[in-house]
């Protein structure tokens, strides 16, 4: 057998990875441990979050998947941050789990260049520093002209319950065991992390008077640019505390915690802690708070969100019983600790593609983020950039001031990390302009001049910006009157003012000035925020985008791939080192590598 292009893995990255190859008419093969449980979710049951949620449309802006999965498969919908400014909300969807992953193989399935195999890969083959194949448990060779390694957390995966441990690379599936060693043989680095969930609960064993309901929106914001549906909220969230019950029994079972007797020695995320964690470092707090969600509409099981353990099981009942609401009710599934190998990023290009062996691509948790989103995105540009060289065009790197994903990306190759990765809005710059509202602006252009995205949907975006532009145009334009206004509004005027000047005061909404103003077209709420936000934020965007030109000439200055640092004088040894460690490929890059100053980068320019 022979492919173009390979994809080790059926996790969210391996899925955005293989479906976006395809576009470019590459044979692709998809290689996973289980057929049944593409797409599925490891963890908590949904999709998107502040930041999160950005990458998610921002993966659909450039022509992937899970944007269109989620608006099929999400049953509750929710924008977070919404009492801040628009830049740093985050939509959030619910999943029916068992659903995502049936939509997810759909979608794949109707891919004509894409073959889905069951299967391990044990080894990398390669010929003179290129990949050029894999060596399967089955004992077949497949070639290749690339390979996109997006293995999650099998990779020697071993679980912890308590001091038990097992392999595992996901609960009830066997670890990935052999291509680790076989990349290490290339001289590529390794380490370890860790990560855990929280106990499974029988949804019919719960007192839910005791719990606190949230609903879902009442209008859902869509993920997708072009899902055209109605979404709608199928289930209700429940929020709940732990307990100073709850605390006790953690506190006096730490001596059987995987994490605190010393059996697991990686590093947890840190912004998404252990219980126990929360409970140690948190020790002043009266309580945590806990989600218990939906997992499907097709059984009972619940996430309880918030209690992720790797305590024993018979503490995790007693937890779990010790809740408010939940004094009856019981685990189907426990809580368990996982340790995994990645892979350090330093080691990639911000293609994704190593540094050491031409063609390889390393995307996802394997990297050493977090999230489902996260892997997601580095899927879908390790895909993108291994169909780009095949085909012989230019490589596809997103800069941070243009997108989450572009931030996440150049964090991991130019900083790299010692611990899970998660995006938050603060990682982000230029966050004002890498709004959720306006990814379709930011990046379909690119998605389909690349040929990524499809003529029609490019087109129906465009023709709703030049509509944006058209009702900016006028929000600029028109003048509002004090007596037609003051009679309106307890924000007076005292003389004429243009309606987007109005609009900039903290206090006014888009909805108080539109009925002001002669527009000949329907304007829905979403298109109205986006509007709103371009318009408050306008001198802030200018200062953004006044800064982002500064640095282009940065961003375009190309470091030749075999400089010799210790040849240029007026670097300090450390930053030698430093540079010689990333290598990075342009100007931009090196004056973000920690420890690198504005004089290095004026040496590095001169040179």
């Amino acid at each position: 057998m022979s492919f173009d292009i390979i994809v080790i893995g059926g996790g969210h990255a391996g899925i955005e990875a293989s479906h976006i190859a395809t576009k470019r008419g590459l044979s692709v093969l998809m290689v996973t441990g289980h057929l049944d449980l593409i797409g599925q979710m490891s963890c908590n049951p949904s999709i998107g979050g502040v930041a999160k949620g950005n990458i998610t449309r921002e993966i659909d802006a450039l022509g992937g998947l899970m944007a269109k999965i989620i608006d099929r498969a999400g049953i509750h919908f929710k924008m977070l941050n919404r009492s801040k400014g628009s830049a740093v909300w985050g939509n959030r969807a619910q999943a029916d789990k068992t659903k995502y992953r049936r939509v997810a193989r759909e979608f794949l399935e109707q891919c004509d260049n894409l073959s889905i195999l069951q299967g391990e890969v044990k080894r990398l083959l390669t010929s003179e520093g290129k990949v050029s194949g894999i060596l399967l448990d089955s004992g077949e060779k497949v070639s290749t002209k690339a390979v996109v390694i997006a293995a999650g957390t099998f990779l020697n995966g071993t679980a912890h319950i308590g001091l038990n441990s097992f392999p595992s690379g996901r609960m009830g599936e066997p670890p990935a065991c052999g291509l680790t060693e076989s990349i290490v043989e290339l001289g590529i680095k390794t380490g370890r992390l860790k990560t855990g969930t929280s106990p499974r609960i029988d949804g019919r064993t719960v007192n839910y008077n005791e719990l606190e309901k949230q609903e879902g929106d009442t209008d859902p914001w869509p993920f997708s640019f072009s899902t055209e549906h109605k979404l709608e909220n199928k289930t209700v969230c429940w929020i709940g505390r732990t307990t100073h019950e709850t605390h006790k029994i953690i506190l006096d079972n730490l001596d059987r915690s995987p994490l605190y007797t010393g059996k697991i020695q990686s590093i947890g995320p840190r912004y998404c802690p252990s219980i126990e964690d929360k409970v140690v470092r948190f020790g002043e707090r009266d309580g945590h708070t806990l989600f218990l969600e939906t997992e499907s509409l097709e059984h009972q099981e619940m996430y309880l969100n918030g209690l992720a353990t790797s305590l024993p099981y018979d503490v995790q009942i007693q937890m779990v019983n010790s809740l408010n609401g939940f004094e009856k009710a019981r685990i189907v599934r426990p809580g368990y600790g996982i340790e995994y190998d990645y892979f350090k990023p330093l080691q990639l290009k911000p293609t994704l593609e190593s540094k050491i062996i031409e063609n390889l691509y390393f995307a996802g948790q394997i990297n050493g983020t977090s999230g489902y989103e996260e892997a997601a995105c580095q899927g879908l540009m390790a895909g993108m950039n291994a169909s780009q060289k095949i085909l012989c065009e230019q490589e596809i790197i997103l800069g941070r001031d243009s997108s989450y994903t572009g931030v996440l990306i150049d964090d991991l190759v130019t900083r790299g990390t010692e611990e899970p990765y998660r995006m938050f809005t603060s990682r982000a710059e230029y966050r004002l302009i890498l709004r959720q509202d306006n990814c379709d602006e930011r990046l379909m252009p690119l998605a389909f001049n690349s040929g990524y995205l499809e003529k029609e949907v490019y087109e129906r975006r465009r023709r709703i910006w030049e509509k944006k532009k058209k009702i900016i145009g006028k929000f600029q334009s028109h003048k509002i009157y004090p007596e037609e206004w003051n009679d309106c509004s307890d924000e007076k005027i005292s003389k004429p003012v243009n309606a987007s000047d109005l609009l900039k005061r903290p206090e006014i909404s888009i909805g108080d000035i539109f009925q002001f103003i002669n527009i000949d077209s329907v304007v829905d709420e979403f298109q109205k925020i986006s509007i709103e936000s371009d318009i408050k934020y306008q001198g802030f965007i200018e200062k953004h985008l006044s800064e982002i030109e500064k640095m282009k000439k940065y961003e375009s200055a190309i470091i030749p791939d075999k400089i010799d640092y210790d040849q240029i004088s007026g670097l300090l040894t450390e930053t030698k080192g430093k540079l010689k460690k990333i290598r990075p490929q342009t100007l931009g890059q090196a004056s973000r590598i920690p420890g690198v100053t504005p004089s290095d980068i004026s040496v590095l320019t001169i040179h």
